[in-house]
């Protein structure tokens, strides 16, 4: 199963949730809060929808709200990956 990745959590943002003029995703947005990136709960949740689609990882609704900047995300997705 292939590893996620920020290049992948950036492309996954913009297709299911758009870009805040405000923000530069192409900055490094490792340890940035979702929020301070211009992203709600629901957009996150709309990412990790599509994550479970693309790379066969489920992110429990009750863990989402702990993944709040996109290496937290990534960690966590690779973790359950290598597992699965």
């Amino acid at each position: 199963m292939d590893k996620i990745n920020l290049d992948d959590v950036r492309r996954l943002l913009r297709e299911c949730a758009g870009v805040d003029d405000a923000v530069d995703l192409d900055d490094d947005i490792a340890h940035r809060e979702f929020t301070d990136l211009g992203y709600d709960s629901l957009a996150v949740l709309e990412v990790t929808a599509r994550i479970q689609q693309e790379y066969g990882v489920k992110v429990p609704e009750d863990d989402a709200h702990l993944l709040t900047t996109p290496i937290k995300l990534v960690e966590f997705v690779n973790t359950r990956a290598v597992t699965a």
